[in-house]
């Protein structure tokens, strides 16, 4: 976890600690506005999520995730 001077709190991907070796990891920020992610390791640029359009990626994720396994 990361905290910037601008208050904003970064968290790791859980799923990144499981593929720690080939350095390909996101990280999270959230306001009651907007849910921003980034690269972990060139965390420069960011996408800017709104947390409805967040949520509902989330959903898409897991019900792919529960048809894989």
């Amino acid at each position: 976890m990361e905290i910037e001077s601008s208050g904003l709190r970064w968290v790791k991907s859980s799923a990144s600690d499981e593929k720690a070796d080939d350095g390909d990891c996101v990280e999270i920020a959230m306001t009651p506005a907007r849910v921003l992610v980034r690269d972990s390791k060139s965390p420069g640029p960011r996408l800017d999520f709104a947390p409805s359009v967040w949520s509902a990626f989330l959903t898409v994720c897991a019900r792919q995730d529960r048809q894989e396994h």
